[in-house]
């Protein structure tokens, strides 16, 4: 690559990074060209389509932090604690940067690394969620499924309340998780399990996935 289109190259990504965490993955490319000073071409010509810029810069916006409040949640010594704590860090993850909202959903399917990550989370979840149920504190009907939208429901409240309160958010996960706990079960559920399938479908209804 040259070395002006690699200055180009270097100002995009920069560009995107900013403005996916300000408002998210959808925001147009004309305004990531916008900002980095480039022609809406010239991000063409270097990256051709929005899957490609994401899979450029989402490792740094996401990966990290989604692995520290994994990692966090096995290390307490409650397993319950772990999964509450876990539960909350990623709807504040994504309360506080629309960009992890879309990584966690996997908004872009046809993102490669961003369904990797989404993919890497969802296994450390599923960690969580298997370490709670063998300890007994979490209801046997718990599946990781339902986590993946339990995060659905707390990145569109969150996106919902922005503007007026900001941790609106917060007081309905709580009361999902009370609702989690093992005491808390009374009897079959009124509807069976999501498959992975209607999980996505789901998702993609809440926070409008591509």
């Amino acid at each position: 690559m040259r070395a002006d289109a690699q200055r180009n190259a270097e100002k995009l990504r920069a560009a995107a990074a900013e403005l996916f965490q300000e408002r998210g993955l959808k925001v147009p490319l004309k305004e990531i060209a916008r900002r980095a000073g480039v022609s809406h071409g010239t991000l063409y010509n270097l990256f051709g389509t929005r899957e490609a810029l994401i899979d450029e810069v989402v490792t740094d916006l996401a990966v990290d932090r989604l692995d520290a409040a994994a990692e966090h949640a096995l290390a307490f010594e409650d397993a319950w604690e772990g999964f509450a704590h876990y539960v909350e860090r990623v709807c504040e993850l994504q309360a506080a940067d629309p960009a992890v909202a879309d990584v966690v959903s996997g908004r872009y399917p046809h993102a490669e690394l961003l369904m990797a990550v989404c993919k890497q989370m969802q296994d450390s979840a599923t960690r969580i969620i298997e370490r709670a149920l063998r300890a007994g504190t979490l209801r046997p009907d718990f599946t990781a499924e339902d986590i993946m939208v339990l995060f659905a429901i707390g990145a569109s409240l969150a996106r919902a309340s922005t503007e007026t309160t900001p941790d609106a958010w917060r007081r309905p996960v709580a009361f999902l998780l009370d609702g989690a706990r093992a005491e808390a079960a009374r009897g079959a559920l009124p509807s069976a399990p999501l498959s992975s399938q209607q999980m996505y479908d789901v998702m993609g209804g809440l926070l409008g996935r591509s």
